[in-house]
């Protein structure tokens, strides 16, 4: 589930948060990065997304319920489709609609999971009492300002 995590927040720096183009406005981009150098960063630092935040046994209990929900709902990665790409890759002639195909199949499954995970995410956040709210928002400025130097050096 930690994966999941860091490819969710990966994706969302890439797509929006802090790529586009240098604005006038100091905007950070991802120009010279690549995706997985932002996500081995953002794995190194063990990123969860309610760390400093204190949790009442009862939040716990039903944020617990959530997750096994949610395992229980999200489809799992389907190894077949994976396999498939390896041997597109590996092939002695390269297949560039077929690889393509199949990674837009891939990454339509890989949706379906991140929309899930975010509406559990949304749904354990809106546990949070404001107080606690307010210090994971304080801790997600923290970790984004984090990403942002590191991208800067």
């Amino acid at each position: 589930m930690h994966k999941l995590n860091v490819l969710v927040i990966a994706a969302a720096l890439a797509s929006g948060a802090v790529s586009g183009t240098a604005a006038a406005g100091g905007q950070t981009t991802t120009e010279g990065w690549h995706h997985d150098d932002i996500a081995n960063d953002l794995s190194d630092t063990h990123y969860s997304m309610f760390d400093g935040v204190r949790l009442t046994e009862q939040q716990r209990q039903q944020m617990r319920d959530l997750m096994s929900q949610a395992r229980l709902g999200t489809p799992h990665i389907n190894v077949s489709e994976m396999e498939r790409l390896h041997t597109l890759i590996t092939a002695e002639k390269f297949d560039e609609p077929a690889v393509r195909a199949q990674m837009e199949l891939i990454a339509q499954q890989d949706l379906v999971r991140q929309v899930q995970m975010a509406k559990i995410r949304n749904q354990m956040y809106n546990l949070l009492t404001p107080e606690q709210r307010q210090i994971l928002d304080e801790k997600h400025e923290q970790r984004v300002a984090e990403i942002k130097l590191r991208m800067s050096n």
